[in-house]
């Protein structure tokens, strides 16, 4: 290919300076090397370029014809590897992150504020998901990463953990459960709750809690969003157990919040990759500075 491309270039070289022996120069190679690259276009493409003489070079009529198609050619070939060049150098590109709500709000825009510091050209989209949904979309690779907990153990996906969030009880302040430190689940049981939806990570970890520990507990109400979670909890319908991040996806204010005492209620999350597909230089960039960080501390803290 880089072969064919120098014998384009010198053809063009040719007919724009009528000269093989200023093209050669132009192009910083021997006469005799420009010479053959021209007679191997020729014979590629069987048709006479130029007409010679011993003082210029003038293009055939077949020479005149092939000028814009292999003009466009070459600056087809040359954009391409422009643009080849800027992706691999990081100067441009597209990343997309599938997140849990709470991961993009807790500490994904401080990862991202930093990445696009470093680099500015990498356009960063944002799926914020529910976790099955986001192992989905890393899966179908309509997401180039994917960050959040481990929910089904798909062949297809791999995974990295990056930290643990804990699950913790948040009531409104004053509530009996104020005196607290650490309230057990058997206890919390005795209220109505707030519950996020059924496939949410937050919900599976609940219900694997409450069914290893043989409790049932009073759904009040049942949310998809942990904004919304702490709306109910706030308005008095119920206690919820919700993962520490809550803390930095919505407004706690008037809650107070305690550990509960249950091996089931956290979280591993982490890095969701598709096994079979290579990453583009943006996403190993974000990668390196994903696990370069190492989210020291548990998201909402």
């Amino acid at each position: 290919m880089k072969q064919g491309f120098r014998q384009i270039r010198a053809f063009l070289q040719a007919a724009e300076s009528g000269s093989f022996t200023q093209a050669a120069s132009a192009l910083h190679v021997s006469q005799p090397a420009l010479t053959v690259q021209i007679r191997q276009l020729e014979e590629e493409l069987g048709v006479r370029l130029f007409d010679r003489d011993r003082r210029r070079v003038t293009l055939t009529p077949e020479g005149r014809n092939m000028l814009a198609p292999l003009q466009r050619i070459l600056d087809e070939f040359q954009s391409a590897v422009a643009q080849a060049h800027d992706l691999a150098g990081l100067r441009r590109g597209r990343l997309t992150v599938a997140a849990l709500p709470s991961i993009a709000a807790a500490w994904l825009p401080d990862l991202i504020r930093d990445f696009r510091a470093v680099h500015p050209g990498i356009e960063i989209r944002v799926a914020d998901v529910p976790a099955a949904r986001l192992q989905t979309l890393v899966r179908d690779e309509e997401a180039d990463l994917g960050l959040g907990p481990w929910i089904t153990r798909d062949r297809a996906l791999r995974f990295e953990a990056l930290l643990e969030d804990r699950m913790h009880v948040f009531f409104p302040a004053g509530h009996a459960l104020t005196v607290s430190r650490q309230p057990t689940l058997k206890g919390l049981a005795r209220y109505p709750h707030i519950v996020t939806s059924p496939g949410t990570s937050v919900r599976e970890a609940l219900h694997r809690a409450l069914e290893d520990g043989g409790l049932d507990i009073e759904v009040a109400c049942e949310v998809a969003y942990l904004s919304t979670a702490i709306g109910m909890v706030r308005a008095g319908l119920g206690i919820a157990i919700l993962p520490l991040s809550t803390l930095s996806a919505a407004s706690c204010q008037g809650l107070e919040h305690r550990p509960v005492a249950n091996a089931h209620l956290r979280r591993r999350l982490g890095l969701i990759t598709a096994k079979r597909k290579t990453p583009s230089p943006a996403a190993r960039a974000f990668i390196a500075a994903l696990q370069a960080a190492r989210i020291s501390r548990p998201c909402g803290t």
